[in-house]
């Protein structure tokens, strides 16, 4: 009996280590006298004692290998390190445990030589700037490579790229500039907007002034016209109220006077009247009480004479006969120098007086021209004057 025992308690422990059970996500591989058998998956597995045995046992999970860093060249001579992160999963047991001796040294190796070639064939701006193109390429070569182990290579990431100490200073001074530039940049565009629209406020302001100003002047230039206008429609409804009282004739008279008053108050050398003076004298005369007048007004029929410079007594003779009667200066203020050179011109050649007995005359008579003759005729017997003056 105690045989028998033994014997059970034998086979059964024989029984048992026939029996393997796998976990998910692995696999064995499993050998009968020395050549492969089969592999072994998840769940209860059975295999011959003596004959069949486990030589390897292999994860299918995917798994991520850091490499240390690589040293390399660039295409313009820089050399840096680069530190790469391999993710891969195994896709075929077999190949895995027969198709290489070291899958993680083989897979480090393979990364190192590819990434040189790769950072070999590209500058360091490049370099930098293409991580997305440089995982692409690496990630197809490897996969290519590690079929026949039976590793699936699924993504390849460069971790670190880590320029000499030199190379990362000047990177910092041009990273420096490159920011003061556009600093610069950025103020001298704000100055720029800033003067263009001081000057287009400038400009707003000048066109609203100016159209001010033009307005102004509009407003001003029609209150001109309009108080133009007010004028002479006044003047000419006094000039028809005056035309409808004392006729047409009596308005050529003022008019007249008016025009002889401008000239004799004027600053002019020479004094010109209209040859038709004399009878607008006689039209006075007979028409002063009509129009008001003043009666004692004397008019003086001898001929007009230019002025003459009371200050030379050559000047005399430059006097011109325009061939008409020129009345004498009525009562008012002493008129001006060349009033009075007028009246002593015309004094001297009506009587023959010298300047300085004309002048004695006018001044002593108030250059009214007739007083001024009868003094020089009680005074200066020797003159020829005439009686009819």
């Amino acid at each position: 009996m105690e045989i028998l025992f033994v014997v059970l308690v034998v086979l059964l422990l024989l029984l048992l280590s026939c029996l393997r059970i796998v976990s998910e996500s692995n696999c064995y591989v499993v050998e009968r006298l020395g050549r492969f058998k089969k592999e072994m998956h998840a769940g209860v597995n059975f295999k011959w004692p003596f004959f069949e045995k486990v030589v390897k046992k292999v994860s299918l999970k995917e798994q991520v290998v850091d490499f240390p860093p690589q040293a390399v060249i660039t295409k313009d001579n820089v050399t840096m390190q680069i530190d790469t992160v391999v993710y891969f999963k195994i896709n075929d047991a077999r190949k895995y445990a027969y198709g290489v001796s070291n899958p993680m040294q083989a897979i480090e190796n393979l990364t190192a030589t590819t990434l040189r070639n790769i950072i070999g064939d590209l500058e360091l701006d490049d370099t930098l700037t293409s991580r997305d193109t440089v995982n692409t390429q690496m990630r197809t070569i490897l996969d290519e490579a590690t079929d026949e182990w039976g590793i699936k290579i699924t993504r390849v990431e460069l971790k670190n790229i880590m320029p000499p100490r030199e190379i990362q200073d000047a990177m910092e001074k041009q990273m420096k500039a490159e920011r003061d530039r556009r600093e610069t940049l950025l103020e001298a565009e704000g100055h720029k907007q800033a003067v263009v629209k001081r000057e287009e406020g400038n400009k707003e302001a000048r066109i609203l002034e100016a159209e001010g100003k033009k307005a102004a002047m509009i407003a001003d230039a029609e209150a001109r016209a309009q108080s133009i206008t007010l004028v002479y429609e006044a003047q000419a409804r006094g000039l028809k109220t005056l035309m409808n009282t004392v006729g047409p004739e009596g308005l050529m008279i003022l008019k007249k006077l008016e025009t002889l008053e401008k000239v004799g108050n004027g600053r002019a050398t020479k004094l010109i009247v209209p040859s038709d003076l004399t009878n607008t004298a006689t039209d006075l005369t007979l028409k002063g009480e009509f129009l008001g007048l003043d009666k004692s007004m004397d008019v003086d029929t001898t001929p007009v004479l230019e002025s003459v410079d009371e200050e030379s007594d050559d000047c005399c003779e430059d006097i011109v006969n325009t061939g008409a009667n020129i009345p004498t200066i009525p009562e008012r203020p002493l008129p001006d120098s060349n009033m009075r050179a007028v009246i002593v011109g015309n004094i001297k050649k009506v009587t023959g007086a010298t300047t300085q007995q004309a002048r004695e005359a006018c001044e002593k008579t108030g250059y009214k021209f007739k007083d001024a003759v009868n003094y020089l005729r009680m005074n200066y017997p020797g003159l020829v004057i005439s009686n009819e003056i």
